[in-house]
Formats: C-alpha cells, structure tokens, sequence
C-alpha cells in the first residue's frame, strides 16, 4: 500500500485501523467521522485491493492476503500495536490479522461482523449474493434485506452507487467467497484478548443469536451490544452512537 491507499482521522496515542464492509469503501465511514475523539484516537481506514483508491490493483482476494495488507500498512505507518474495528466483510479480515499477528492487536470491535467460520449460506441465499458482482438490483435487494425492509429508497440506491463506484466487479465476486467460505475459527478459538460485537436488531443475518452461536463461543471476552435502531449498516444508520459506544469501550483496554 501507498499513504494514499486510505483515509486518516485524529492524531491521538491509541491507534485504531478501521475495515470495511463488502459493499463499501474506507469512505464508507466517513458517518462517523465527525463524532470520533481525534484526541485519543488515530485512525487508519485502507482501501482493499479492488476498492477504493486500489481499484485495479491486482490479487487473490483472499482473507490471508487481506490480514498481509493490513499488516503492511500497519508497518508502514509504525504501527506496533493497534485496535482493529472491522464493519461485516471487514469483521472477518480483523479476526484474520489478529490470528497472524495477536501481540500487536490490543482490542477487536466488530460491526455486524461475518465470524471467523464464514456464512453457512442455503442455496437460494448464494445465488443472490453471487449475482451481485454483475446484478445492481441484487445488490440492493441485499442491503435491503439486511436492514430489515425498513429505509428508504433512496438510501438504499446510494449504498448500490457507492458500491459499484468504489468497487471492480472481479475483486467484489472473489471476496464473497473469502468472507463467505473461509473458515479459519480454530486460529482464534480461545482467544483472550478484549473484543466488542455491536449487531442490529434488524439484521436478519449477522445479528444477536448468530453472534451468540459465534463469537460467544470462541472469545471470553467477548462484550455485545444489540442496537435497537439499526440493522447491519450502524455506521450508516446509527453513526453517533456507533462511535460513543466503540470509542468508550476502547478507551477501557
């Protein structure tokens, strides 16, 4: 990665790299930019390979060669030890960095993250997600979907353009498998470092019981937060609250 492969928010002694979701982009968390502590916190938001400002930068799309990009990212920027804030896709490939690289993670918060187990997907579910890559309305069925039918259109057209501006198509299908069918839970069962799981009440997939069947089982530490006004996008919908609760748990560890 260059320093122009992400986007940096405060200049504070904890550092914390920020991970984004399969239909996003590190501009994807600009909602909670404005409300996070730019005192405490210095934040790193990178691009993955096929997104973003690495928009046709060539790869594997696999969750090992994510965690190998963050981490060199994090040499870049001397970044010995870090929190990590994966958002979905993104919650994954923070498990998978700590798995590589546990003493220099400090803390994981996940945002509605996939587990280290991937998704058990049933068939019909596959096609859709599959048809994604070349499908817009599969897309927005998703995001849809994943938020509980509950906002509006034009909402959920921009998360479908931001998605598509911000990601190549190739990069987009690969990582559906990487996150979808990577199963790497016996790395990180165990574990004992601190971690914080924030889900939506109206998220019909990531939410509280499969996080409970998940993340319960493999971290001790594990502390969870259900958000009653949000489906699987906090950043988006709850983006004030999202960062008071994750900026407060941080500050503990």
């Amino acid at each position: 990665m260059t320093r122009d492969d992400y986007q940096r928010v405060g200049e504070g002694g904890h550092a914390v790299i920020g991970l984004h979701g399969w239909f996003g982009s590190a501009k994807a968390w600009r909602p909670v930019w404005p409300h996070l502590d730019r005192d405490t916190f210095s934040y790193v938001f990178p691009d993955y390979r096929g997104y973003g400002a690495r928009r046709g930068v060539a790869g594997q799309h696999t969750m090992a060669e994510l965690a190998a990009d963050v981490l060199e990212a994090a040499d870049e920027l001397s970044l010995e030890r870090f929190s990590l804030i994966g958002h979905s896709m993104g919650g994954s490939v923070m498990q998978r960095v700590y798995a590589d690289a546990p003493d220099r993670v400090r803390a994981m918060v996940g945002i509605s993250p996939v587990p280290a187990s991937g998704v058990p997907f049933d068939e019909q579910s596959w096609q859709l997600f599959s048809s994604a890559a070349a499908e817009p309305a599969s897309r927005r069925a998703i995001i849809d979907f994943t938020t509980g039918n509950r906002l509006t259109g034009t909402w959920l057209d921009a998360m479908v353009a931001h998605s598509l501006q911000e990601s190549d198509k190739d990069a987009f299908g690969d990582y559906l498998t990487a996150w979808g069918r990577t199963d790497f839970h016996a790395d990180i069962e165990g574990s004992d470092i601190p971690i914080k799981v924030i889900v939506g009440e109206h998220d019909p997939a990531l939410g509280e019981q499969t996080m409970r069947a998940t993340f319960q089982q493999w971290y001790p530490r594990l502390d969870l937060d259900v958000f009653p006004n949000a489906g699987h996008y906090a950043i988006d919908e709850a983006p004030v609250a999202l960062a008071t609760v994750v900026e407060r748990f941080l500050k503990t560890v």
